[in-house]
């Protein structure tokens, strides 16, 4: 019976290091999520229109370049 108790709490144990594993691994994704670069809206806008057709190659690069030069 000694043998049987054991293996319960060694069961729980290792579920609550697996919960607290996940809680500290979404506390981390949270804590992470403002310093994730992310490309400029404007950019992926510009892009958007290449693909559909409105503007030509160097329209493209002309506006792709006075983008990335106004940072």
């Amino acid at each position: 019976m000694m043998s049987m108790m054991g293996g319960g709490m060694i069961l729980n144990m290792v579920i609550w290091i697996i919960v607290l594993g996940f809680l500290i691994y979404g506390v981390v994704l949270l804590i992470m999520k403002p310093f994730e670069k992310k490309e400029d809206s404007s950019i992926e806008i510009l892009k958007e229109r290449y693909a559909r057709g409105e503007i030509d190659d160097q329209e493209f690069e002309a506006k792709k370049t006075v983008l990335r030069n106004k940072d």
